[in-house]
């Protein structure tokens, strides 16, 4: 695929899975609407989409369920929502900017950003469940590879080990499993749940991704880290500088910056060797790969 075709499919492909959201969400006139509207708010008009576009990029490789994979890529962007929200509040980070607006929590309150936060995670599931062209056990392991992300061995353990090191020295290894929990299990449960919406799978494609979405997923942390550094926050549509402000971790204050942009070079090049043997199916996942490590915000 070349960089044009990419370029529009990336276009296309934000634009489908705003569409696939705006369907999958309450409508904000439905009771109660100050919470579907802090939902819609939380959700619609911002974000990379990085996370939709992995699960229709891996469904590109074999015969997939388009309903699954809409409903696939929009539980994703859901659960990521979910955790934007939490993660800004003020017992969390206590941040006021988000996707270049004021947080949930801002606009909406905390206590109404929290439970539109745990609305977002059950819709996700639910989404998840609805009626598609897969066998149950397909179904059914979609639901649990999302439920592993999140959980205390995923999303949520990562961001406890995130609160609990504020102003601690942490190894690289250390430094390492906290985002391949907090970031990264998001980002390659969105490649496990695009290729799983496939029929007539394949064992060995399967393991290819596994070693493929781990190293995407730590190189999509280590470029935030470096932007965080380096950005401002109009470009970022967050605060920049936060992580520093706030004594945390990062691959920039171990490594320096220099050499964690090369490290995220070097996960980069590990990522697309795991799918070297993949046919041109892979091309937009090879394209993501690149994406993520020279993206801007």
């Amino acid at each position: 695929m070349t960089r044009p075709d990419f370029a529009l499919w990336v276009k296309r492909a934000r634009a489908q899975t705003e569409l696939w959201l705006e369907r999958s969400l309450p409508d904000r006139t439905a009771t109660p609407t100050q919470l579907h509207e802090a939902m819609r708010y939380a959700v619609l008009g911002g974000g990379k989409r990085i996370r939709a576009m992995l699960v229709m990029a891996a469904a590109h490789l074999g015969d997939a369920d388009e309903r699954a994979v809409a409903q696939a890529a929009a539980a994703v962007e859901l659960i990521h929502a979910y955790s934007l929200v939490h993660d800004d509040l003020p017992s969390m980070d206590n941040d006021v900017l988000r996707r270049g607006k004021p947080t949930c929590h801002i606009a909406y309150g905390e206590a109404n950003a929290l439970l539109a936060g745990d609305a977002l995670q059950a819709s996700a599931f639910e989404i998840l469940m609805q009626d598609n062209t897969l066998p149950a056990a397909q179904r059914i392991t979609a639901c649990r590879t999302l439920a592993q992300t999140v959980g205390s061995c995923g999303m949520v353990g990562g961001q406890f080990i995130d609160l609990n090191q504020v102003g601690q020295t942490l190894t690289q290894a250390e430094l390492e499993t906290m985002h391949r929990l907090k970031t990264g299990a998001l980002i390659a449960a969105s490649v496990t749940l695009g290729y799983n919406c496939c029929h007539n799978t394949s064992p060995d494609v399967q393991a290819a991704l596994n070693r493929y979405a781990p190293a995407l997923g730590l190189a999509f942390q280590v470029v935030d880290d470096v932007l965080d550094h380096e950005a401002d926050s109009s470009t970022l549509g967050k605060t920049a500088g936060k992580d520093a402000q706030n004594h945390k971790p990062t691959f920039v204050s171990l490594l320096g910056a220099d050499a964690a942009k090369t490290y995220a070079q070097d996960l980069q090049h590990t990522a697309l060797n795991a799918i070297a043997m993949l046919d041109e199916r892979a091309d937009l996942l090879r394209g993501l790969a690149e994406l993520i490590v020279v993206r801007e915000y």
